[in-house]
């Protein structure tokens, strides 16, 4: 396994997705770990943070076909999955994809579907597959979907269910840039950010990275401290739903890609401290708790409170 190539993987990426997006490198950098690791992100934040325009920067960036399906109350689950309809010029029943049938999905407010619609997704996004007239159709390779949502505004909204929240395999918030960041973002759209991107990654590259990123190794010690992190999420007094283990195999797999684009084949209990509160902050569900922030930062409070396995070395 060659690291270095997740290395330059991550280099690249971020280096020209900044050209888009300013001051937003770490998140860059979980994006890449959820794509890599198959997952899926739900992207929070209050409208105008660069949301939208981080994950079409993201999907030129990787030449992948990509579709933006925006959510509304009336939107039907065969609008997105597809739909059989009569072709009278073959006289038979045809097949017309939804917009599911892309690499990136860009699944722009999703809380503002009905939760028949919100559930379609479900089977996507877990299975990578959609059932449609009872017959079963895979999805693209790499399949990913990057959903939005704005926190503050419940007037037409339908909360995602846990379940639905569980099929992510992040939970991001953007945040708003500072003074500086502010001023770079306005200069660079006065023309239009996304003419400057161009594809920088070829099927060979990607082929590779999927391949080899199940490679990256852990040692039963972190392991076990991976185990106790989410243990202790279940036990915590005020949380009435702790991680469930869909939640450990997502940390552990996220944990061996960003070991990977830093270039090591074995994963730290670092990697592992870095990668929970994103990983683990939306499932949860506690007394007190109804956002982002909060959330994490009682994911943060149990990740100090485990003891770290320190590497035995012998005098």
């Amino acid at each position: 396994m060659d690291t270095q190539k997740f290395v330059e993987f991550k280099d690249k990426v971020v280096e020209n997705v900044s050209k888009v997006i300013v001051g937003k490198e770490k998140e860059i950098k979980l994006i890449i770990v959820s794509f890599l690791a198959g997952g899926h992100v739900l992207l929070e934040d209050v409208p105008g943070t660069g949301k939208t325009m981080m994950v079409k920067a993201f999907s030129k960036t990787l030449n992948l076909p990509f579709k933006r399906i925006q959510f509304t109350p009336d939107l039907l689950p065969s609008d997105i999955t597809g739909i059989n309809y009569y072709n009278q010029k073959i006289a038979d029943f045809q097949f017309r994809p939804g917009p599911l049938f892309a690499n990136i999905i860009l699944a722009d407010e999703i809380n503002r579907a009905t939760p028949r619609t919100q559930s379609s997704l479900l089977e996507a996004m877990e299975e990578k597959q959609i059932t449609a007239d009872g017959e079963t159709r895979k999805l693209n390779t790499p399949f990913m979907v990057l959903a939005t949502q704005n926190p503050v505004e419940s007037y037409g909204t339908f909360p995602l269910p846990e379940a639905q929240l569980d099929r992510f395999f992040m939970r991001i918030r953007l945040g708003y840039p500072t003074a500086e960041e502010e001023k770079a973002i306005i200069r660079k759209n006065i023309s239009s950010p996304l003419d400057k991107i161009d594809p920088i990654v070829s099927k060979e590259d990607l082929d590779y990275l999927f391949n080899n990123v199940s490679k990256v190794s852990i040692e039963e010690d972190v392991m076990d401290y991976l185990v106790s992190i989410v243990k202790e999420t279940r036990n915590k007094d005020n949380i009435s739903l702790g991680v469930s283990p869909r939640g450990s195999i997502a940390l552990f797999k996220a944990s061996q890609v960003y070991a990977a684009i830093n270039g090591r084949d074995y994963i730290l209990p670092e990697d592992i401290k870095e990668m929970a509160p994103y990983v683990l902050n939306h499932r949860i569900i506690a007394r007190g708790i109804s956002n982002v922030e909060d959330s994490t930062r009682l994911i943060n409070e149990i990740i100090n409170r485990v003891e770290v396995p320190l590497e035995n070395i012998e005098l």
